[in-house]
């Protein structure tokens, strides 16, 4: 079954809902067809008569990560690490997320770094992690911990830490119109949470360049 149907809506009260259906192609096309004539427009004008294809396009590319699933992502690891025992890192994984709240992008960097025990996992995948949480819709807080929690849940490392740093467009085209503002959200966990020196390893990795 899709994953988007599977979801549950939870209701004000915190009570399970029954599970959203998923609209048909052409559902969504005219959802589209509505908010260009809310917005004032000619759904019907030749410019954009062909708008809610290409929308219903885009929303299928930006919002596949709830079709995927990061632990699968996270499945083959390698155990011959060869006695590596440091910090394992991934710098400016690029971020492209939509905010759970106005449906606008925000765009950054994400840093994510493991300390591993016994078994390592492909770089891609880290990176792949990140941009199946990316592509929903989203707050920086609860995706930041998401990524956190994945590689915890599946490598079982000494520690984990993430860093995103991302310009919401909600604030910068809409609302107060604060250009050049960047959000940062962090999260450590194991190593990098009790040891000082080893967070600011990784935060002096994050700075380099």
């Amino acid at each position: 079954m899709d994953a988007i149907r599977e979801r549950t809506l939870i209701g004000a009260a915190g009570l399970d809902l029954e599970p959203a259906r998923r609209p048909t192609r052409e559902e969504a096309m005219e959802a589209v067809r509505t908010l260009i004539a809310w917005s004032g427009d000619d759904p019907r004008r030749e410019g954009v008569i062909d708008t809610p294809k290409r929308v219903v396009d885009a929303y299928a590319e930006w919002f596949e990560g709830y079709a995927a699933d990061p632990a699968k992502e996270l499945s083959r690891t390698f155990e011959d690490v060869q006695g590596y025992d440091d910090i394992v890192m991934l710098r400016e994984i690029e971020v492209e997320s939509h905010c759970e709240h106005h449906m606008a992008p925000f765009l950054g960097k994400a840093y994510v770094a493991y300390m591993p025990t016994n078994r390592v996992v492909g770089i891609s995948k880290i990176a792949r992690v990140v941009e199946i949480f990316a592509r929903r819709l989203q707050t920086q807080e609860t995706m930041t911990q998401q990524i956190t929690d994945a590689i915890c849940d599946s490598l079982k490392p000494a520690g984990v830490a993430v860093l995103i740093d991302a310009a919401h467009q909600c604030m910068t085209t809409r609302g107060v119109h604060h250009r050049h503002v960047t959000t940062i959200t962090t999260q450590f966990r194991g190593v990098f949470k009790t040891d000082p020196t080893l967070r600011q390893r990784f935060l002096d990795f994050v700075n380099r360049g």
